[in-house]
Parts: structure tokens; sequence; C-alpha cells
């Protein structure tokens, strides 16, 4: 289990990597990007930056090698704005789960147009 700092400032470094990724990098490799989640090591020493890209496989790539790449200029940026005695290593990873969720829904959907399911028992379900 995470100790309560490293959760604070996983949430505290996602907000500035986001804004980061939003406003100042200007790779064309990098893509619709939204930043998932940040797991913070509880040294305070590594972040990793769960990202989900919308976009085709290649762009998902791309986008994951382009912000590979940039890892030292956003680290240094975040080192500027975030006030801790270690700026962490950056370390991106590819997030699939929104996709995941997507898929599940859809498969849910198909379901209930051919029949398998009934409202009713996806209702019962949620209670």
């Amino acid at each position: 289990m995470a100790n309560k700092r490293a959760v604070r400032v996983g949430e505290l470094l996602k907000e500035e990597i986001s804004q980061i990724v939003l406003r100042e990098m200007k790779d064309p490799r990098i893509g619709f990007v939204s930043i998932t989640d940040v797991e913070v090591s509880g040294d305070l020493r590594h972040a990793k930056v769960f990202i989900s890209v919308y976009g085709t496989d290649k762009e998902k790539e791309e986008t994951l090698n382009g912000l590979q790449q940039a890892q030292g200029f956003v680290r240094k940026l975040v080192g500027e704005r975030v006030k801790i005695h270690h700026t962490p290593e950056i370390i991106f990873r590819y997030d699939d789960s929104i996709e995941n969720g997507v898929h599940i829904s859809e498969i849910i959907k198909d379901l209930k147009e051919s029949g398998e399911i009934k409202e009713s028992d996806s209702d019962a379900e949620k209670n």
C-alpha cells in the first residue's frame, strides 16, 4: 500500500504533467493523450505515468514514443513547478483500461440487442 504522501504527490504530478502535455509539448507525434493515473514509489524517486491515447495503434505507439523521448523535458518542468526534495524519474506507460471498458460495454450492448440479456437481468445486476 502506498503511503499518503506518495498518493498526494502522485495526484499533484498527474495535474502538472497533464498541463505540460496539453499546453507545452509541441511534438507532432503526440496525439490526443489523457493521463489516467500516476503511481509514485514510496521514496518518491520514481513515478509511473499511465496514459490513454485516442487513435489508431500506430498513433498510440508514436505518442508513447514521443512522450518517452520527452521524459527529461517533462521532468525538468515538473521540478520547476513542484517543490519536493527530489524530482521523480518519470516513466510513461500505456493504460488500456479505458479501451477495455468500452469493449465490455459494446459486448453487453450487443448481447442486449440480440436478446441474450434482458433489460431486467442487467438492472438486477446493478442492485
